[in-house]
């Protein structure tokens, strides 16, 4: 398993390096010894999650307040392009976002770190995205930006065909940047 330094500080890709025959393909799809090497407490993560998409569909930007919140996040079924954008006030690249393709094809998964705003879209038929988490949901530390803020201009490549009222009406990059620097 090859891991990659994203351009966000401490933002990494793995890569695991499948075995495919003419069963189909085995593949690890977490390495608790590589996480480690990498400096990831991997019993830190306490919650399994998985959400399924359709084509076009934008979940997100999430994030969350107070200590924030990590997970590893990979798709399982179909493909996603994956955005992340700092809300790390301190950070050298605040405001800076990266995209990345997850699919079921390269098996990568990302890892986010907290302070990071985190989002998809669904760019096949249906996507399943699965996350590992390193604490439990707080609905009251929820952090959301709209998907579409002006700017922010997130690179989505599909229109969007479904996307939910909570993100819909979500703030704006401009509002949480002064929420985060009070």
């Amino acid at each position: 398993m090859r891991v990659e330094h994203l351009e966000l500080e401490g933002v990494l890709l793995f890569v695991p390096t499948p075995s495919h025959d003419d069963r189909g393909f085995f593949t690890r799809t977490f390495d608790a010894a590589i996480a480690a090497e990498h400096g990831l407490d991997h019993t830190a993560f306490v919650q399994d999650s998985q959400s399924r998409s359709r084509l076009g569909t934008i979940r997100g930007m999430h994030g969350r307040s107070g200590r924030g919140e990590a997970k590893l996040v990979r798709s399982a079924h179909g493909a996603v392009l994956d955005i992340l954008v700092d809300a790390r006030p301190a950070s050298p690249t605040f405001g800076s976002h990266v995209t990345v393709r997850l699919d079921d094809v390269s098996f990568a998964h990302l890892y986010v770190p907290p302070g990071i705003l985190h989002g998809y879209q669904a760019l096949t038929e249906h996507a399943d995205v699965c996350y590992r988490i390193d604490r439990e949901h707080d609905p009251a530390e929820d952090l959301a930006v709209r998907y579409d803020d002006p700017d922010l201009a997130l690179p989505w490549p599909l229109p969007v065909t479904a996307i939910s009222e909570r993100d819909r009406s979500a703030g704006s990059w401009k509002e949480l940047r002064s929420i985060l620097s009070a």
